[in-house]
């Protein structure tokens, strides 16, 4: 395992943006409205198949980790309240569209979508069929809380058309689970993995967390071998994001319990080189993957790609986000919804579609939003491309680039025949030097996450 020295950890782990969007989502202002939105879909292709993203904005049980938007439940009825005003939104997505339109990919997130019951998923499917033709061939993605579930239950998830099941673990250590409010047993994972391969569903992903409270080296291990004894196709491996100014429940969690950023830092590596050891292949920042998976073929052929979900080998140009939160991309921009389940039910039974902010893309955006891509992917970026894609607006994109690899003094990033790379030892802070691309970044005050 690369060994790299603490002054360097340190001064590229700052906070920073992820890099989903670009620009992102601080970035996003109420200029972008529903009648901005409701042209972008009328002058959608007629025949572009689009990705479709779904939120469910409820939990059985506030983990006190979570950075979503997502509101403890204790009840169901708040749920089929909500799934009313989700029904309106798709049809009037669809009216605005003015037909079926395509669609190639969808994903239901949350929150827990899979505490949805067996009569609404059947209502959902049939309403998102009246309103859109998805493809018979379509991946269907829904992140699943094995806590929520029971093995029965998956059988209606199947018959949904669900393809490929994302669980979240984050770290079965009983004591860390016990920081976060967020009790799952192995065998109860397990169980619920073994009911969705039995029903069907081609592929696993699981997501596993470092930086979580009393996490240690040893646990995170402990936690990657078992992980990997599960066989998933997939592995998201994120760090903790500790953000209590934007997500009370986390002061619930005491900070004198994270690890310092030294310790975080060494625990994404030593889980990192635990799954590659097991034969997952690395995919940009975060992800890990079985050789044959879609995600490992797309970077192989250099269509890998990053959105809201992380990193995709969906070829969709336009993400339509449906529910509390969501958030679109268009070819002219993006556009997130209201946050809250209040704001939403008001605004549709008004019939107008629930938008709450967003940005326009610009040419400038676009070539660099492509660089930024281009590094959080493969770590290159390809000058030829770049110049090929945008014209004369990467010129800009790459003199920055230029600058960037000029003043490098930790021999993290550098100028190559084809472009610009980062090295193996710039890697892990990809985030940081994606930033330095950033037109917005000092220009709107906001606060992110730890970089790695």
């Amino acid at each position: 395992m690369t060994t790299f020295p603490a002054e360097l950890i340190l001064d590229y782990s700052a906070p920073v943006p992820r890099y989903t969007s670009y620009p992102t989502a601080p970035n996003f202002t109420d200029a972008v409205n529903s009648q901005n939105v409701s042209s972008w879909m009328s002058a959608l292709p007629a025949d572009e198949a689009v990705s479709l993203y779904i939120h469910v904005p409820f939990c059985d049980r506030l983990c006190w980790f979570c950075g979503c938007h997502t509101q403890h439940v204790k009840r169901y009825d708040p749920v089929r309240r909500y799934l009313d005003s989700l029904y309106r939104e798709i049809a009037l997505v669809s009216d605005t569209i003015g037909r079926r339109q395509l669609v190639r990919q969808l994903h239901l997130g949350g929150g827990s979508p899979s505490l949805l019951r067996p009569q609404d998923l059947r209502r959902l499917r049939s309403t998102l069929d009246a309103a859109f033709e998805i493809e018979p061939d379509a991946e269907i993605s829904l992140e699943f809380d094995p806590t929520d579930m029971i093995a029965e239950d998956v059988e209606s998830f199947c018959a949904f058309g669900v393809t490929r099941a994302s669980l979240g673990v984050q770290d079965f250590d009983a004591r860390v689970q016990s920081a976060i409010n967020r009790p799952q047993s192995f065998a109860k994972t397990r169980e619920i993995i073994d009911a969705l391969r039995h029903g069907g569903v081609e592929s696993v992903n699981i997501d596993a967390l470092y930086g979580l409270p009393f996490q240690t080296d040893d646990t995170v291990r402990r936690t990657i071998e078992q992980v990997v004894s599960l066989s998933p196709d997939r592995v998201a491996l994120f760090g903790y994001a500790h953000v209590p100014w934007i997500k009370r429940h986390q002061t619930m969690i005491d900070e004198a319990s994270l690890p310092g950023a030294l310790s975080r830092f060494r625990q994404s590596r030593i889980a990192a080189a635990a799954l590659q050891r097991s034969g997952y292949a690395a995919i940009g920042i975060d992800h890990f993957a079985k050789p044959a998976d879609a995600l490992c073929v797309a970077l192989s052929k250099g269509r890998l790609r990053r959105n809201f979900q992380g990193y995709t080998a969906d070829p969709c140009k336009t993400l339509i986000g449906l529910g509390t939160s969501s958030i679109s991309q268009f070819a002219q921009g993006y556009a997130q919804n209201v946050k809250t389940v209040q704001a939403y039910d008001r605004t549709l039974e008004d019939g107008r579609l629930p938008i709450e902010r967003g940005a326009t893309i610009s040419a400038r955006d676009r070539a660099t939003a492509s660089a930024i891509e281009q590094l959080m992917c493969g770590f290159a970026l390809d000058a030829t491309r770049l110049r090929q894609d945008h014209g004369a607006h990467a010129d800009g994109v790459l003199a920055k680039a230029a600058m960037i690899a000029h003043r490098d003094e930790d021999g993290l990033f550098e100028a190559v025949e084809t472009g610009f790379r980062v090295t193996e030892t710039g890697r892990p802070f990809v985030r940081t030097l994606a930033s330095r691309l950033d037109d917005y970044l000092k220009q709107r005050p906001a606060r992110f996450s730890a970089a790695v």
